[in-house]
């Protein structure tokens, strides 16, 4: 597999989230489409996000790790006896978010990613940094891609590093 010059240095942002038990059990929830998991589709977005915010000389260190944690919700959305009362499409982000914040101390910049990411949908939450329109962007642009067949599941497509707990901390 040829790898991105850059491709550590995305790693190495996101290493320490990969290693945690609550973002590998991403991998078991649903996402847009059978077979993409809620895992697959954080990654993807996590990694695009990095990649755009660094060519546009943005914070890609608090995108890739806002990236990943976006849909950080922990339920199957698709069955609402996993999540009574929560109406998924508005409140994901904010359930997301304290999730997030349970588990890893997080930027301003990483938590305004994750609770602004259904922005418009959610209108009451707009972006307070160009970081957090770029991941929304490419959130919605991944999702229109899971829908439409365009998306293989990560698995498939790009092993993980062996041992993410070796490796690094992203400098900020």
């Amino acid at each position: 597999m040829r790898k991105h010059p850059n491709e550590r240095e995305y790693w190495d942002c996101v290493s320490e989230l990969l290693a945690d038990g609550a973002v590998q059990a991403m991998r078991l929830l649903p996402q847009h489409r059978a077979g993409v998991s809620c895992f697959d589709h954080s990654v993807l977005v996590s990694r695009i996000s990095w990649r755009i915010c660094r060519a546009l000389g943005l914070d890609e260190r608090a995108a890739a790790r806002g990236g990943l944690l976006h849909d950080l919700y922990l339920y199957n959305w698709r069955e609402k006896s996993t999540h009574p009362g929560v109406r998924h499409g508005t409140e994901h982000p904010a359930i997301a978010l304290a999730n997030a914040r349970a588990r890893f101390p997080l930027t301003w910049k990483e938590a305004d990613i994750i609770a602004t990411h259904m922005f418009p949908y959610t209108p009451t939450k707009f972006y307070h940094c160009l970081e957090s329109a770029v991941v929304s962007t490419v959130d919605k642009l991944c999702a229109a891609a899971e829908v439409l067949g365009l998306v293989r599941p990560w698995a498939e497509r790009v092993p993980l590093p062996a041992a993410p707990e070796a490796r690094q901390g992203c400098t900020p």
